[in-house]
């Protein structure tokens, strides 16, 4: 595993452990695992936590980022569409691995399962949900 997980905060494994189960953060950790492609956009990600303020995800997921747990990925100019999301998060390689190692992925499946029997997704959603994604992720 990488040694530069948790290198931005200075974070021990037992730590990082600490900071990635925080209630908001593990939520959005679970989010992007039970995605349809695990590289949910800003918007899915906040309709997903309706009790937490815009502001709240962005900031926890910038945090998940500099301590290498997730990635923002980006579509190229190029494959840009008008009306749909061209920034998406997903984990890192070395973030999956981490989770992987700390059993935190063991219902990453059932997760998936939930996700896909929710019937009440508002049209907006799912056509995020649907929008192209990069082939880089």
């Amino acid at each position: 595993m990488s040694t530069d997980l948790g290198a931005a905060d200075g974070m021990e494994a037992r730590e990082l452990v600490h900071f990635v189960t925080q209630q908001t953060r593990f939520a959005l950790v679970t989010n992007i695992l039970q995605h349809p492609e695990q590289l949910p956009s800003m918007y899915e990600l906040e309709e997903l936590n309706p009790s937490v303020s815009e502001a709240t995800v962005y900031k926890h997921i910038q945090k998940l980022i500099d301590t290498g747990i997730v990635k923002e990925f980006s579509l190229d100019d190029d494959e840009r569409r008008q009306g749909y999301p061209w920034k998406f998060y997903g984990l890192t390689e070395e973030g999956r691995e981490f989770l992987e190692d700390h059993n935190l992925l063991a219902a990453e499946e059932t997760l998936q399962q939930i996700y896909e029997s929710i019937s009440d997704k508002p049209e907006k959603m799912v056509k995020y949900e649907n929008a192209p994604r990069p082939d880089d992720a």
